[in-house]
């Protein structure tokens, strides 16, 4: 009698393959798009926001990690609140991350866009809107993908670029008349702006700075030692990207300490406060690698929710006629490829960059407000080892993500709570009251 096995997935990576991994997911460049808008809202703290997000990520992180021993295939926030919690929380849970999936490749094309007609203003912004829209779908649609070696080349460009930025910022103070300690501390804080609402306030965008982390768990099939370099390559990702944005943010702060960028000016402001430094040539670069790294992550970020909305037909989450439907050519959801690209469209000519960042932080927040009871619940409360290791984390990883997401804006917080309404509402229609099984929001690993 012969046993046949089915192919499983091949444990190659280690520690520093998942860290490299992840850096590249957030990118290393990841405050500068989005540095204008944490100045804003933060009224200049843009470090001490960005050191809090670390904070509260770090915290998050270790939650994720510790889930990951536990669901060592599934790797999502919405599989560890619904087996640990409550299968209606994790259904609510996955529908937040609805929100996240959706938003992000609307924000990557407001940033492109207007990139892009800063670069080249003869020609109106609506055009570009339109041209980054299209781009990401028409190749979404032929099935493009980013390989990883080419995501290392730019991962290395960026780097690059980065530590241009940081030999032209060093340079340029220097040759500044001698300045006292208050302007050095001035990034941190501002006597004259501060105050702990304005602050987090601009925490709860400085978060998208760490967006992408979360997605370290989905190897955890793929990994040597998955209980500890899960965990591991999670604090590390989130801790090696707050010191770097730190750094970056606090260079553009010393360049221009005004904190205020016109609306006009908001998604590149970043750009135009590297000129100061380094001129017409390290803003240009900064701009082009930007716009570069920006596409590759649009394009991600419309495939991936593309695959969320398949994996939810599929399960018949949501209509599987429409959303469960596979191109047979480019074994692509199309439907869901042009859907999302056709919202990023739309939600582009209706929203600010800003007010998309905060949504998509709306339901991120919730997740990982979310997977920090579901480790809180799983180790402490039913564990049998009741330590403080086990109880401070995740309850500290709430606390501040929860503070952070309560700062959110008042029409942010009124438009998620909208989308999570709508999301109860259909789950409750759908069964029967939650009284019937919740289905599964599985992404699908093909």
């Amino acid at each position: 009698m012969t046993t046949s096995t089915s192919p499983t997935l091949k444990r190659s990576l280690g520690l520093w393959d998942l860290v490299l991994y992840g850096i590249i997911v957030i990118q290393p460049t990841a405050p500068m798009p989005a540095y204008g808008a944490f100045s804003n809202a933060g009224r200049g703290h843009v470090v001490t926001a960005v050191l809090i997000a670390m904070v509260a990520m770090i915290f998050t992180a270790i939650s994720y990690g510790r889930m990951a021993r536990v669901y060592p295939s599934a790797g999502s926030a919405y599989t560890y609140v619904g087996r640990e919690l409550h299968p209606a929380l994790g259904f609510v849970t996955g529908w937040s991350m609805t929100m996240d999936y959706m938003l992000n490749p609307l924000i990557c094309t407001i940033w492109c866009g207007k990139a892009m007609a800063d670069l080249i203003p003869e020609l109106p912004l609506p055009i570009w809107f339109v041209a980054f829209a299209v781009l990401f779908t028409v190749l979404n649609l032929r099935g493009v993908e980013t390989s990883a070696r080419i995501n290392q080349t730019l991962c290395a460009a960026m780097g690059l670029v980065i530590l241009v930025f940081f030999i032209a910022t060093i340079r340029y103070l220097f040759h500044l008349p001698p300045q006292g300690a208050a302007f050095f501390t001035l990034p941190f804080y501002n006597p004259k702006t501060f105050s702990p609402g304005i602050v987090f306030h601009g925490t709860s965008l400085a978060v998208l700075t760490y967006i992408g982390f979360d997605g370290i768990s989905t190897l955890s099939e793929e990994v040597h030692n998955p209980k500890r370099n899960i965990l591991l390559a999670t604090v590390l990702v989130c801790l090696i990207t707050g010191v770097l944005a730190s750094a970056e943010v606090y260079g553009a702060q010393l360049l221009q300490p005004n904190w205020f960028f016109p609306e006009s000016e908001v998604e590149t402001a970043f750009i135009h406060v590297a000129a100061i430094a380094g001129g017409i040539f390290l803003s240009k670069a900064i701009s082009l690698t930007l716009i570069v790294a920006t596409i590759g992550s649009g394009m991600g970020a419309q495939l991936g929710a593309a695959r969320l909305l398949y994996g939810m037909g599929r399960s018949e989450a949501i209509p599987k006629s429409f959303f469960g439907a596979i191109d047979p050519r480019t074994r692509i959801p199309r439907n869901n490829v042009i859907l999302v690209g056709a919202i990023a469209l739309a939600g582009a000519f209706l929203m600010s960059y800003e007010r998309g960042a905060e949504l998509l932080n709306f339901g991120a927040l919730i997740a990982f407000m979310g997977v920090n009871l579901a480790s809180l619940t799983h180790y402490y409360i039913r564990g049998h080892e009741r330590t403080l290791g086990n109880l401070l984390p995740p309850i500290f990883g709430f606390v501040i993500c929860a503070a952070i997401w309560w700062h959110l804006s008042p029409m942010a917080k009124i438009a998620g709570a909208i989308w999570m309404a709508a999301g109860v509402a259909y789950g409750a229609w759908k069964t029967r009251g939650f009284q019937a099984d919740l289905v599964n929001f599985d992404v699908p690993s093909e």
